[in-house]
Formats: structure tokens, sequence, C-alpha cells
């Protein structure tokens, strides 16, 4: 708890750069971080710089120079398409590599997608047409992704999708002749079976087994499609282990798991087609492109693939987040006991990782290093009347309303007429930062402990506040999370709190690994059970 190191009290960064940074850390993993920059004469373009920490790439990512470089020259080699982050390109020195990348200034696509309830199916195909499109053009030059999963899927202002990561990117066919891959990489909820089967083949002595890592990827956009829809994934493995993957398995699709319930007959064609456990048998690129799911007419879908109606299409998606603060605390579907080796890297066949169970959190390390960019905070002060906190000003309810984080908290949360009516991009209704937050008027002496125990109820560990005295007067406050998911899979980030004025607070959950639904759940529990502390516009 306390204030973070910035990447520069690790290790200095970079000199003689052809530009400049214009903001602090907006996005940070274990041994990279972005910053927005422009050229070094001018105040545009502006551009994300990908900074890896060498000497941290390879203790803590496991990440050799050569595939580095790969990563480098593969995302150079892609070229521009409107749906690939494009690489502009890269250098180095002593200790840090950087990557110049366009800006995907929108923020995380599905940090806008409600947990457990997905998005309206004119949006989930939206989504899922400009991610085929991402992926069907990186097919055709010959690479495939090996890592889609929503961590990885952006947002530009204009609403547009922007596939980014190609840190376990491979070239799988070069001048027409194809080869399998052997690595297991990606995450479990999201890998193809046969990259999980094949590796058992391997370490029982097979080393003649691989998969067609382009086939691979179109399981896991199949993967994709279904959380865009229901909010969830479908299992937590696609291996025995898990129960609601075999379940999959042994009624070649009709399962009678609820979430699939939910899904109209001409979409449950095309999963089944794409989530095919035989590769050889699984839907191609041509296949989904002609299923009429896909053809169907999308009002929000223009000729050319981007956005035909991007107001309406950021209302309707700020529109459907909600957080009931008297609901029950709610985790991931339920899952079956698998016990699966974590994939979150590129994992040689040869090593064992055994993952954590569920109800082990990780333990809280402090030599992570945090500096991001602060939210931009809502600029009002509210008052109280009762348990419902009343905001009287009419303009404040509309500035309270406009920035969307406490709107989410009604009833039924809507977007003011007046912010539809003055916008002009997708980006003046859905915001770059995270929705995950809420104000309170309690101090920090009362906020702090509430948020402690809240987290101490949800199994999170962190640091003890011992006899730290609290004077009121601090300006931000960090909490570091460092967990699991209800899949059993990583979770970390931090919760920052942040004065506003002289009376209230703002408690901002900033992700920095995990699945972005997870982190939403998460964030929902945090508040069901602060729930008296969290600001709530009057109905």
């Amino acid at each position: 708890m306390g204030a973070p190191p910035t990447d520069s009290q690790v290790t200095p960064l970079p000199t003689n750069l052809p530009f400049r940074f214009v903001s602090k850390t907006i996005g940070q993993g274990a041994y990279a971080s972005i910053r927005k920059a422009c050229p070094l004469d001018k105040p545009a373009p502006i551009i994300a710089i990908k900074l890896i920490n060498k000497r941290h790439a390879h203790t803590q990512g496991k990440l050799s120079p050569k595939q580095l470089k790969t990563e480098i020259t593969l995302h150079e080699y892609l070229g521009k398409h409107h749906n690939i982050i494009q690489c502009f390109g890269s250098g180095e020195d002593a200790c840090w590599t950087w990557i110049a990348m366009e800006l995907a200034d929108g923020g995380d696509l599905f940090d806008k997608i409600e947990a457990d309830e997905g998005v309206g199916e004119n949006i989930a195909h939206f989504y899922f047409t400009q991610l085929l499109s991402a992926v069907g053009y990186m097919h055709s030059m010959g690479v495939a992704h090996r890592d889609l999963k929503p961590e990885n899927v952006l947002l530009s202002a204009d609403g547009d999708l922007k596939l980014a990561d190609f840190g376990l990117a491979a070239l799988f066919e070069k001048s027409g002749k194809t080869r399998l891959c052997t690595t297991v990489c990606g995450s479990p909820p999201y890998i193809a079976p046969e990259i999980v089967s094949g590796k058992k083949l391997r370490n029982s002595g097979n080393s003649d087994v691989g998969y067609a890592a382009n086939i691979a990827d179109i399981w896991s956009v199949g993967v994709v499609l279904f959380v865009l829809l229901v909010g969830n994934t479908p299992w937590d493995e696609p291996t025995a282990r898990s129960y609601e993957f075999q379940e999959y398995v042994t009624t070649k699709g009709h399962t009678t798991d609820e979430l699939w319930q939910k899904l109209p007959q001409d979409i449950l064609s095309l999963l089944r087609g794409m989530l095919r456990v035989d590769p050889h048998k699984r839907f191609t690129l041509d296949e989904i492109r002609t299923h009429p799911w896909y053809t169907r007419q999308n009002r929000f879908l223009s000729a050319s693939g981007k956005a035909a109606d991007p107001i309406n299409m950021a209302t309707q998606m700020m529109e459907s987040l909600h957080v009931d603060v008297n609901a029950p605390i709610s985790t991931s579907q339920q899952r079956g006991n698998s016990q699966h080796d974590s994939m979150e890297i590129d994992t040689p066949v040869a090593e064992h990782i055994s993952r954590l169970a569920a109800t082990q959190p990780e333990t809280p390390t402090s030599d992570t290093p945090f500096d991001w960019e602060r939210p931009v905070p809502v600029a009002s002060q509210p008052v109280t009347n009762g348990s419902t906190y009343i905001i009287p000003d009419v303009s404040l309810m509309t500035r309270f309303n406009e920035d969307l984080s406490l709107s989410q908290f009604s009833q039924n949360p809507s977007v003011p007429l007046s912010l539809t009516q003055a916008a002009r991009k997708f980006g003046d209704i859905v915001p770059s930062h995270s929705l995950t937050r809420f104000v309170s008027a309690l101090k920090h002496s009362l906020l702090l402990p509430l948020l402690s125990e809240a987290l101490h109820r949800l199994g999170v560990p962190i640091p003890a506040f011992g006899d730290r005295e609290l004077t009121g007067q601090e300006t931000m406050v960090w909490i570091r999370v460092k967990t699991v998911d209800g899949r059993s899979q990583g979770l970390n980030g931090q919760i920052v709190v942040e004065r506003l004025g002289t009376e209230f607070l703002q408690v901002s959950f900033e992700r920095k690994k995990g699945d972005p639904l997870e982190w939403r759940r998460f964030f929902k529990n945090v508040v069901v059970l602060c729930r008296d502390a969290v600001l709530r516009p009057a109905e």
C-alpha cells in the first residue's frame, strides 16, 4: 500500500528516442508497460509505445531474445489492417526494447461488457465480424495469433475492434508450405483442445504430434463469440476434467448448460461448427463467412465492415452495464474439479506449471512496478440524504451521468439524451478508461478498512493496515490485488483510492492482468460488500 514505484525507479528508461512520452503508463504487464507518445517536434500523431524490460522479460515472462524478435518481426510483417493494431517501428538499448504502435484510444472492449450478461446480438455480431476480419487477414499472411482472448481485444475511438498483442504469434505458412506448431500457449478457457491433447502425447514420447495454429485460432474466436453473447466462457478448459466441456463433447454440442440455452438456434449452429473438437471437421473461414448468422443484416455494421451507427451502438453498450448493489456475490460459471496446467505464458512442452487452486490465491508481491495513468476523476461534489446519495444540481447530475461511473449503479442505467445529441463519435459515449470504479462519501479511515474486509471475504490477500494512522489528507492510496478468478486463472491489478475535491473519494479498480469480465465480476462483488459506501444517483 502507498505510492507505487515508477518504471524509471526500477530501470532507467531508454534515451535518445525519436518521440516523447505524453502520458504515464496506460497499461502494464509482468515485463512490459505502454505509454502514449508523439514525435519530438510535433503534437501529433499520438501513438502507443510498448516498453519491454529485457531482464524482466527473461526472468518473469520467460521470453527469450529470439521470441521477442519474432514478435516484432511478425507484427511489422502484418502491415496495416483496419482491425489490427499497426506496428510503426521498434528499437532497443541495453535494458529496453520498445515497439511503436497504433494507439487504441477506445480502451478495452470487454471492460464495457457486462459479466454474465454479454451484449445484444447485433453488437456481438458486429465485433465478431471485425475479429474474424482481423484473424482472416492474419491467416492470409500465414500468421496465427495463438492467444485470442478478451485481454487482447481493444477499441479505437470510433468503436472499431483492434486486435493486439502478438507475443505468441507464429508463422504457420511460408512460400505455400505449412507447418504444425508444437508449443503449448494461450489461456485455458480459450485454448483449442488439440493443443492440450497434443501436449500429453508429446510428453509421452510422440514428438511428431503438432497442431495447425490457424485452425486452433478458429476455436478461440468461437469462444470469444460465446463470451460476447453471454458474458461468460463455456468452460474453464477444453479437457475431460471440465464437467461443462465433457458434457459438450458427449452431447455433440447439445449441452444442457443454461448458458447455451440462452442462445438462438442459428447462433448455436455457428458455434458448434467453430467448436468442433476434431480440428479437421472444424469450420473454415469460408464456411463461417457463408453461415446465415454471419451474413445476417446488422444495423450497426456498414458494407465496409465499420460502425454504421456508432452513437446508438455506444449508447446500447453503456446502458447494458448494471451493478446491483443488493445482488448476492457472484462467481464464474460453476466448474468441475479440473486441475489443468496453467498455460498463460508460452510454455515449453516439457515444463510442468501447476495451477493454483481457487481457494488458495497467490500472495501479493511487492516487486512488480505500478505506475498507471489515472482515470479522469468526476469533478462534482454530491451530498447525501439518508441512505441514498442525492445530487441536487441538475448540471452536476448530468456531469456524473456523462462520466457513466455512477449511472451503472442506477436501477435503470441510461445515457443522458443531452450526451447522445452532442456526441459525434463512439468515444464521446464510451469512455476509454475502465468503468470499474465508484465514488464514496466516507473518509479514508472508514473506507479503507471496509475495502480490506471485503477483499478478505473474497479470499484476496492484501498487506495489513497495521497501526498506520490515516490522517484523511492522503491524495492517493494503492491496494495491490493478486488472486485467481472463478476459473482459477490469474487476476491481478490494483485498487486506487483518490480524493475528489475536499469531501469525496473515487475508488478505481485497475486491472493489470486477467480476463476483463472476471475483473468486472470481482469489482461488482466488492461493490456489493461495500454497498453502504457507494455513491448512487437517486431514482
